[in-house]
């Protein structure tokens, strides 16, 4: 029997899996890693305690392995997710990063995109890309760090795939995959490559950046990891929305999944062609096989993020999974809404200097209020951005998955806002499942078609409130957002 180990290093902990040939977890491992609010606006990672966290799960997740028939020795190849658009500069010489990795939450360049985008320049860059001038998108906050930096000669620059890559093989690979490329800024939708007109725009040196491959490629083998021996092969990278997306078998045009992790992201597998949507971003799904699949997407930057910020900041409770029965104690908001704009709005809107409401107090209200208002605010934010995604495919079932998608009273919530049956998967880590699936494509392990028959439902939810009932509610959130957006211009 043969292993595939997954790397699924997410915005706020680094996890690692271990698959049987059946895709079945074996072993897990996970870490937590600190963040930086060095000012407002401003989100940051520590790339080597990153880096740390990574070799702490994956000495973790051997260190729990069952199976008697696993070892090392049996790891036919290794996939890594992770989290998108956050990117690293290092020295090629000595590894170090340069500095904090800046994330993607991190609103810095906001003045420069409100500048550029009205630009011709800005517009067609938005064209090239298939995304839009906003800081969400690392091209416009690299442009900004590399002018911090006098020489540049030696300069790496690369989302947390690049660097972890460039890690797991002792500083020998500097590569990135399609997927991930598509979401810098910097790359061209259609020639899958880094386009020389952005690059000049943004005054940012071609060879700082790594080289595009395909999903499935061979990145390079492991070296001088000491956990794991030495010639392991990388064989799937991909950004976490888009392992997500493989990982649920969405594998045809049409085919849908929504994913609740610190933000929420909804995909659709739109083809072999490019799509174009007002409110959504045109991006690529992956390239595997040599076959270029895109997906339109649309991002709440702020959902389970809003859950552990009534954790953390405002101590409502002291676990996330607490906010269901809270929430469950009053049976309606009474008029309390939350708007979770803490790291400004995504899709549909790009308003990146809103900031989050919580609103309708009286002195009736109560933490229960606040909890259910900020489970049927995530699912209002969602419910926004689907239309600019339904315009183009129809499908009566969506797939969902990710932490917050064990909440049943948001599911059941958002169905209805939806008017769509939401399908659950019995293993919600679907970001590390489809790492792993696409690194066993690659090695050859697998084909499509024995994927596509492993796709599993556990749990369905169906609308509860009828459709006009969620309309009403949608046109209420409508006029809230809109609200929220005046003020924000103020």
């Amino acid at each position: 029997m043969k292993y595939v180990l997954s790397i699924d290093q997410g915005t706020t902990s680094s996890r690692v899996i271990i698959y049987n040939s059946q895709f079945e977890k074996v072993g897990v491992g996970q870490k937590t890693f600190q963040q930086y609010f060095p000012q407002p606006g401003h989100v940051e990672h520590d790339a080597e305690e990153i880096w740390q966290s990574v070799l702490t799960s994956l000495q973790e997740a051997i260190t729990n392995v069952k199976d008697p028939d696993f070892s090392v020795k049996k790891i036919a190849a290794i996939g890594i997710t992770n989290q998108r658009e956050t990117f690293v500069l290092w020295d090629k010489k000595t590894s170090q990063p340069l500095g904090k990795a800046i994330v993607w939450q991190d609103r810095r360049s906001s003045d420069f995109c409100h500048k550029l985008k009205k630009t011709k320049a800005g517009k067609k860059i938005e064209s090239l890309t298939g995304l839009v001038l906003d800081p969400y998108f690392s091209g416009s906050k690299l442009s900004l760090a590399l002018k911090q930096i006098p020489h540049k000669q030696d300069i790496a620059f690369g989302n947390i795939d690049t660097f972890l890559l460039w890690k797991l093989t002792a500083g020998t690979v500097h590569a990135t995959d399609v997927s991930n490329a598509s979401r810098t800024l910097l790359m061209n939708l259609k020639s899958l490559s880094w386009d020389p007109f952005i690059l000049k725009t943004l005054k940012i040196p071609s060879h700082i950046l790594p080289e595009i491959k395909d999903s499935d490629a061979e990145f390079g083998k492991t070296k001088n990891l000491k956990i794991i021996p030495d010639g392991i092969p990388i064989h799937g990278i991909l950004g976490d929305q888009q392992a997500a997306l493989f990982g649920q078998s969405c594998f045809d045009a049409g085919d849908s999944k929504i994913t609740y992790g610190t933000g929420a992201f909804m995909l659709t597998n739109v083809g072999p062609k490019i799509t174009r949507s007002k409110g959504a971003l045109s991006t690529v799904a992956w390239k595997q096989g040599g076959k270029c699949l895109y997906a339109l997407e649309t991002s709440v930057f702020i959902a389970g993020a809003a859950v552990q910020w009534l954790r953390d900041g405002l101590k409502i409770f002291d676990h996330s999974s607490k906010i269901e029965g809270l929430a469950n104690e009053v049976k309606s908001s009474e008029g309390v809404f939350f708007i979770p704009a803490l790291s400004g709005l995504g899709s549909p809107y790009w308003v990146p200097e809103a900031r989050g409401v919580i609103g309708g107090l009286t002195r009736g209200s109560s933490q229960a209020h606040v909890a259910r208002a900020c489970l049927e605010g995530i699912a209002h934010s969602v419910a926004d951005t689907f239309e600019n995604l339904s315009q183009k495919k129809k499908s009566s079932v969506i797939r969902v998955d990710g932490g917050a998608s064990q909440n049943n009273l948001l599911m059941t919530y958002q169905a209805s806002l939806l008017q769509k049956t939401l399908e659950r998967p019995k293993d919600v880590e679907t970001t590390a499942r489809g790492a792993a699936m696409m690194a066993a494509l690659g090695a050859k392990l697998v084909t499509l078609t024995d994927l596509k028959k492993q796709k599993d439902t556990a749990v369905k939810y169906s609308p509860s409130l009828k459709a006009k009932d969620a309309q009403k509610a949608k046109a209420l959130w409508t006029q809230r957002v809109k609200a929220l957006i005046l003020m924000s211009k103020v």
